[in-house]
């Protein structure tokens, strides 16, 4: 509709306030106070329907509350002595409240989308249009109906006339529309703010206003209906007027405030400008009034999306919890905002914050690129110190399996040949034979010390507090133990037990300590190593070195491991592991 058509409405909306006044002073007898007030409320359905239907005209929102404006101010005209207009407007005269609470259903997208509120909806203009007209067709006019005195009008559809059963449908009908659908009205709106996310809770507050105004004017109805004059009659008026004038601005108000929200967008590229790219999400949440808003950037070389963190992310099937925008950028996935289900009504305000944000999004997403590349080297580096873990495992079993079964057999061997040869007295023979048994002694000895190195058992059965008693038992200068009691993951207690291994190969083979202490502590989920030793010091990482090697095992795993160690002053090396446990 152009701006012609609907001035046009706003000018025959005022006349008809107008004459619905003129009825409620002349016909009726109202109070002028009253009367204006009453003209007031469809003036401001009329004015806020109007305002809403210009600036959304995609909406149906702004056209109900027009309509429930055009029908409270047509009400008035039931109270008229022209039979026509008594006629016409007695049979309509609920209309608006019918309208009204459609209107507040619809709300913010002009469609009702749930089952019970269509029912309601659907029952309610029922209600408004069948009960008028079965008291017309039997009210005489002999005897005032309830409320107002309307005995000299005259019904043009009359069939039979019954002024009490005419009395008795009146009855009905407000029972039927101030009592029971305005109580379903007020229970579903609560239910669906009960259910509602935090976001369209908000959204929805006019609704609060709307159920008040609903129960205000049931209460008014319902006092007048079972009691002659309460002294309250005049506060019940005015606050239902008040409330009454206040639901359509409120919901024309939360109507409007997307467009609102769009003109506030270009604050986001000042504030964007030289923000840092972990400001884009909360500043987007922001504008969006949206807090829960999450964001996952599209990664085209992986073809996936990730957070901020570049971890992979699945988006959420859309549901009435939450809803999925996507952004592009030339034809190409840039970005997706998960969002509350309440902004899929207010698509250009989304769209018009993921374009002021563009350039912070397109700086995000090389950012989170960054960091799925960084998470994938750890991962890789994790998995390549998992897979020599398990190389080693698969040697220490070997070795111990195979060639160190073979030397402990051979030696047996030997020594049942040491005893069948004993009564020989050949000093010859028994020379070689205990050579050979000292000997393969010896070797198997190596054997299991190079077992240890590269796996120890011990590590893997009973754990890394064993495994460093039993380390610390075959060094040849005094250590001391200050460890913990059970278990950690296994990729944790190998890369603690080598650091150990290598400080104290190097503090023996180097610094000439007297004694070596170490200590393996768990805090707030990391794995403390200490080696401290009183040697000559002067230790460092160098590239090649065995140092070297550990920090890139502990690094792999997301640890540190540092060197102090001042000339003359000992050496201290530190590892710090996160552990899971």
């Amino acid at each position: 509709m152009t701006a012609l058509p609907k001035l046009a409405l706003a000018a025959g909306g005022i006349a008809l306030g107008v004459l619905a006044y003129r009825v409620q002073v002349h016909d009726l007898n109202s109070p002028g106070g009253r009367a204006l007030a009453i003209v007031a409320v469809g003036w401001a359905f009329l004015a806020a329907g109007l305002i809403a239907w210009w600036r959304r005209p995609t909406n149906r929102l702004g056209v109900l509350i027009v309509a429930a404006g055009v029908a409270l101010l047509a009400r008035q005209l039931r109270y008229s002595h022209d039979a026509l207009l008594f006629t016409l407007f007695f049979a309509l005269g609920e209309l608006g409240y019918a309208l009204t609470g459609h209107a507040a259903f619809a709300y913010p997208s002009g469609r009702i989308t749930g089952r019970a509120e269509r029912a309601l909806v659907r029952v309610g203009y029922a209600t408004v249009l069948v009960l008028p007209l079965a008291i017309l067709m039997v009210y005489d006019g002999t005897r005032p109906l309830l409320f107002f005195d309307l005995s000299s009008r005259r019904s043009l559809i009359l069939v039979a006339g019954d002024a009490h059963l005419a009395r008795l449908l009146q009855k009905a009908l407000e029972v039927a529309l101030y009592g029971v659908l305005s109580t379903l009205f007020i229970v579903l709106v609560a239910r669906r703010l009960a259910m509602a996310t935090p976001r369209t809770r908000r959204v929805l507050a006019p609704l609060l206003l709307a159920a008040v105004a609903v129960a205000l004017r049931a209460v008014f109805d319902c006092v007048f209906l079972f009691a002659s004059r309460p002294f309250a009659s005049d506060y019940l008026f005015w606050w239902q007027i008040g409330s009454f004038i206040a639901l359509p601005l409120a919901l024309a108000g939360g109507l409007l405030w997307a467009r609102l929200a769009r003109a506030g967008v270009s604050d986001l590229l000042v504030e964007l400008e030289n923000a840092p790219v972990g400001a884009l999400r909360a500043a987007l949440a922001r504008v969006l009034g949206d807090p829960s808003l999450e964001l996952a950037f599209w990664l085209p070389e992986r073809d996936v999306y990730v957070d901020a963190a570049g971890t992979r992310v699945e988006l959420p099937v859309a549901d009435d919890r939450r809803a999925v925008t996507a952004l592009e950028h030339d034809g190409e996935p840039l970005a997706a905002i998960v969002h509350d289900p309440s902004l899929l009504d207010e698509p250009k305000l989304v769209h018009a914050a993921g374009a002021a944000a563009r350039l912070s999004l397109e700086n995000a997403r090389l950012h989170a690129e960054i960091r799925a590349q960084l998470k994938n080297v750890q991962e890789s580096r994790a998995r390549i110190v998992q897979a020599a873990d398990d190389e080693r495992r698969r040697i220490e079993r070997d070795l111990h399996d195979g060639a160190q079964q073979r030397l402990v057999a051979l030696a047996l061997e030997l020594r049942t040949a040491q005893r069948r040869f004993d009564g020989a007295k050949d000093a010859e023979l028994e020379g070689v034979l205990e050579s050979a048994v000292g000997e393969l002694q010896a070797a198997l000895t190596d054997l299991r010390e190079l077992a240890r190195g590269v796996h120890p058992a011990i590590l893997t059965e009973e754990g890394l507090p064993a495994a460093l008693e039993s380390l610390a038992s075959r060094t040849r200068v005094p250590v001391t133990l200050d460890t913990f009691e059970g278990r950690l993951p296994a990729q944790v207690e190998a890369t603690a037990y080598f650091v150990v291994c290598e400080a104290l190969a190097n503090a023996l083979k180097y610094a000439n300590p007297a004694v070596v202490h170490v200590v393996a502590r768990r805090t707030n989920g990391t794995l403390v190593v200490v080696v401290e030793d009183d040697g000559v010091g002067g230790a460092r990482i160098e590239e090649g070195g065995g140092l070297r090697g550990l920090a890139d095992r502990v690094e792999a795993l997301g640890g540190t491991l540092r060197i102090e160690s001042a000339a003359g002053a000992g050496t201290r090396v530190v590892g710090e592991i996160p552990c899971a446990r």
